[in-house]
């Protein structure tokens, strides 16, 4: 069985500058023009059976899943757009009836309202429309992230042990719904004297991702946070660096309906590393 090994040394600079390019990437996400903080609305189309959503142009209604639908058995949206409306669909000018999957993200949105791009999205089965726009106030009065600053003692080496099969737990989310979640095994990692371990979810390209609260709470760390790594190797093995610890998205904006924990994902430690909370003015 393979066991956590102990750190080769990597290079303390190395390590700081690549922390301060990944930081770097992180700020500009956040506060681009189409990040978290760029939503002004989420807006449910069950809740708008008119078609007529408040602030937006066009008419927008739910598709059954019938024939020609673009996202088979789930339906999709259909836009009925106006010359008037000032909409653009894949960069033209809208005018007549669209049928629209899911959007990737704003990036990839099919729909724009000159710089706004309205995004549409899928939950639980049911059909929305994002607002994202640049010009969105959280943007421009935004204060700013606190961050633990960069130290070695957080980069740890991993082991991640993969359940037989994934399982499906029923986590709380940021709205207080319990949703479910698929957990596909459990990362390990030495620190100090202890050994730490989290459940963690596989993403498509092999990367974890666990969802992580600590006992900071008590002293102003957002309530959770969320660490990524890379792919383990064969043997399981995979670097954890905790100072890339985040805020998950629900930290910027209400609009995000962000996992909690798993049980046992709270670590009885204060975890001084990587992001903290959101400054306050």
């Amino acid at each position: 069985m393979t066991s956590i090994g102990t750190p080769t040394g990597p290079d303390p600079l190395a390590e700081r500058r690549e922390w301060e390019r990944w930081r770097a990437a992180r700020l500009a996400a956040v506060t681009g023009p189409y990040g978290p903080l760029a939503v002004t609305g989420t807006h449910w189309l069950a809740d708008h059976p008119g078609g007529r959503i408040p602030g937006l142009p066009g008419h927008w209604t739910a598709d059954d899943g019938g024939d020609g639908a673009e996202d088979g058995d789930g339906g999709g949206v259909v836009l009925r757009a106006a010359p008037g409306d000032g909409l653009t669909v894949d960069g033209a000018p809208a005018e007549g009836t669209y049928r629209l999957g899911a959007d990737a993200g704003p990036e990839a949105a099919r729909v724009a309202h000159g710089a706004r791009r309205l995004v549409v999205l899928r939950r639980e089965g049911l059909w929305a429309v994002r607002d994202t726009d640049p010009a969105a106030p959280a943007r421009s009065g935004f204060p700013g992230i606190e961050v633990h600053d960069h130290d070695a003692r957080w980069l740890r080496p991993g082991l991640f042990r993969p359940y037989a099969a994934p399982r499906t737990v029923r986590l709380p989310h940021a709205d207080g719904r319990e949703r479910g979640f698929a957990l596909g095994g459990e990362l390990a990692f030495p620190l100090d004297a202890d050994e730490y371990t989290l459940q963690v979810a596989v993403e498509e390209d092999g990367s974890l991702w666990a969802v992580l609260a600590d006992a900071g709470r008590a002293t102003g760390t957002y309530r959770f946070r969320f660490l990524r790594t890379p792919a383990p190797a064969a043997d399981g093995t995979v670097p954890v660096d905790l100072n890339r610890v985040h805020l998950p998205p629900c930290a910027f904006s209400d609009h995000f309906l962000c996992p909690l924990p798993a049980p046992g994902n709270t670590l009885p430690i204060a975890l001084a590393a990587g992001e903290r909370n959101v400054l306050v003015r």
